[in-house]
């Protein structure tokens, strides 16, 4: 996974060449994009060189192994949380100690919401324990819970068509995994649709394709003006179930007991460490991932893993005493779970400076095989992403995909800010 992102390097001084208000700067607009194609193919030993050093060389499995110490020993790393307070401070050492620069900390601040203690269990037809996870900000119930009967949908639509049957009731939401961005609407949205035609709770199946019983958190968000209700997800099995139930007439009670707390805002911190640009130190290449995960996992897929090959990325270049022309900077987010609340902070207080940035990258669809890299820019940017991606050819990973996003760097994107999100097999 690590491999991919020396396209970061090999391009970094060539990208910003294509789009935004960097390709002015220097008289560089006038080169032809044959002369960048030539001189990107020139980069194809240094390609080799930070490939077989990833792949072959001292640097394998390294980011594996930095990962797995700090997930190991830290565990979740929560918004608010002391967990994610100490991992921010080990991560900072281990920037200073491998020798990156402009190693610093960022203050920003933060929700914390802590789930507590939180139970489901159908009482009717059948006495049944629900396995549930209570999403993020959502409210508690009382101590002694809510105690109401079903109504099972498979859409907002349906929701709204019977609306009459809500009110008082804990609605479900049996919804079909489309993919991902088009189902976690239910996660995000599930609480305030119900709540808008009088229900006292929601349950969500979990995002998901398939399931082993496991359900998911995640991000949910209330609106102004509309009661909160407390919300969870269910798991897929559970939520077919009480959907064959319902389709037979079947009432099916649930009692939901959930202790979520929201406490004020609290102080964390952005982590950055740079390789500082060799002609134009002042014009930043960032590649990211976020620092912070989920408490009910060690967050070593989302986003530890793509935190760590960021990093990666950088030792790569040092090792091998490369300097690109640009600063690379390594940007490890907080709080991104929230809805990128860390990643927002940092644009505000460096968007002044937004024609300084060629490129930003953020790595979050998941640790697995590469397969190229989602891209939103100008066609013309894209084209020379293609020729720096050609560069990947001895991995057999040249793909250049569209759609590039990510919760941490939209806020550039919609600035107009060419956007890379790494692309890997087994990601929605």
């Amino acid at each position: 996974m690590k491999l991919l992102i020396f396209a970061f390097f090999g391009g970094a001084h060539l990208l910003s060449l294509c789009s935004g208000k960097a390709i002015y700067k220097n008289g560089i607009s006038k080169r032809t994009f044959q002369e960048m194609k030539e001189e990107i193919a020139s980069y194809g030993d240094v390609a080799k060189a930070i490939i077989n050093l990833a792949v072959y060389g001292k640097a394998q499995n390294r980011s594996y192994e930095r990962l797995a110490l700090l997930v190991d020993t830290v565990g979740p790393r929560l918004s608010g949380s002391k967990n994610l307070e100490k991992a921010i401070q080990i991560m900072y050492q281990n920037l200073q100690q491998d020798g990156l620069e402009n190693v610093h900390l960022e203050p920003v601040r933060i929700p914390h919401w802590e789930r507590g203690e939180e139970s489901a269990v159908m009482l009717e037809p059948r006495i049944h324990k629900i396995a549930i996870l209570g999403l993020g900000s959502s409210i508690g119930t009382p101590p002694e819970g809510i105690t109401a009967e079903v109504l099972v949908v498979t859409s907002f639509d349906e929701l709204q068509r019977r609306a009459s049957e809500a009110r008082g009731k804990i609605v479900v939401y049996n919804q079909p995994y489309i993919n991902y961005s088009r189902t976690v609407q239910y996660r995000t949205q599930g609480a305030v649709e119900a709540a808008k035609v009088g229900a006292v709770a929601s349950l969500i199946r979990s995002v998901a394709s398939l399931s082993i019983y496991s359900p998911h958190t995640g991000i949910q968000e209330y609106q102004d003006g509309v009661p909160k209700i407390p919300t969870a997800c269910i798991t897929v099995e559970d939520a077919e179930m009480m959907s064959r139930m319902a389709s037979r007439g079947i009432k099916i009670v649930i009692q939901l007991k959930m202790g979520a707390k929201t406490y004020p805002d609290t102080d964390s911190f952005n982590t950055v460490a740079e390789i500082t640009g060799s002609k134009y130190p002042e014009q930043v290449v960032l590649v990211s991932g976020h620092l912070d995960s989920w408490d009910v996992g060690q967050g070593a897929m989302d986003d530890g893993g793509g935190a760590f090959i960021s990093w990666e990325a950088l030792s790569l270049i040092k090792d091998l005493g490369l300097r690109p022309k640009r600063t690379l900077r390594l940007v490890l987010w907080t709080a991104e779970e929230q809805g990128g609340v860390g990643a927002f902070q940092y644009y505000q207080l460096h968007k002044v400076n937004i024609s300084n940035y060629s490129l930003v990258m953020e790595s979050d669809t998941g640790t697995f095989l590469p397969t190229g890299l989602q891209f939103t820019g100008s066609e013309k940017a894209r084209a020379i992403m293609e020729e720096v991606m050609s560069l990947l050819q001895p991995l057999n990973i040249t793909q250049v995909l569209s759609h590039g996003e990510g919760t941490d760097i939209n806020f550039w994107i919609q600035a107009g800010v060419p956007e890379y999100l790494l692309r890997c097999a087994g990601t929605g």
